[in-house]
């Protein structure tokens, strides 16, 4: 997956459509069953509409998914608790990424270049978080960026350029604070 280059966008009639749908299905059967008893339904609406997400996955139902054909989970991944998956772009979270509460992920922005142009300046871009990767609470993740391997975003950091495997930062923008060592690996 190509993260550097921005893909200028814009949302067509059919994604409008299918956006419409998962919203009225999301509203009435995917919010409405919260506790962890139906994590599978909560799996299984995802894959109905499009989501690549493996069964032993968590999605709380209280995760915002904007487009679930965007969307690929692996192995015990999880968004949790008031999590935005603003995924107009490709996102990918690999085996054990955990994305904290309040977390967002957001593929894409505006070219500040063409705000005042008359075809729109929406600009995308995927993310990719990389396994064991942990986003903390209310971390701001932003198009084109890589979170690497075992990385660690500290609560309330804003990233915007990727970061590289066993790194944790914080801060806003996000800075280098150390490198993490795992007594496992």
């Amino acid at each position: 997956m190509d993260l550097t280059k921005h893909t200028p966008g814009h949302v067509s009639l059919s994604v409008k459509v299918k956006r419409a749908i998962w919203n009225v299905a999301c509203l009435c059967l995917f919010r409405l069953f919260p506790t962890k008893l139906f994590r599978l339904w909560r799996i299984l609406l995802l894959k109905l509409f499009g989501a690549k997400v493996q069964w032993d996955a968590e999605v709380y139902a209280s995760a915002k998914v904007w487009a679930p054909w965007n969307l690929q989970m692996g192995h015990r991944a999880c968004l949790g608790p008031d999590v935005i998956c603003y995924n107009q772009d490709k996102v990918v979270l690999e085996d054990d990424v955990v994305v904290s509460q309040y977390g967002y992920l957001c593929t894409a922005s505006h070219d500040v270049d063409m705000l005042n142009t008359a075809d729109g300046s929406l600009v995308t871009a995927p993310i990719w978080i990389k396994e064991k990767a942990w986003i903390g609470s209310r971390a701001f993740v932003g198009l084109g960026v890589c979170i690497g391997k075992a990385a660690v975003v500290g609560a309330t950091a804003s990233v915007y350029k990727s970061v590289e495997d066993y790194h944790v930062v914080g801060g806003n923008p996000a800075k280098f604070l150390k490198k993490r060592i795992i007594k496992d690996e």
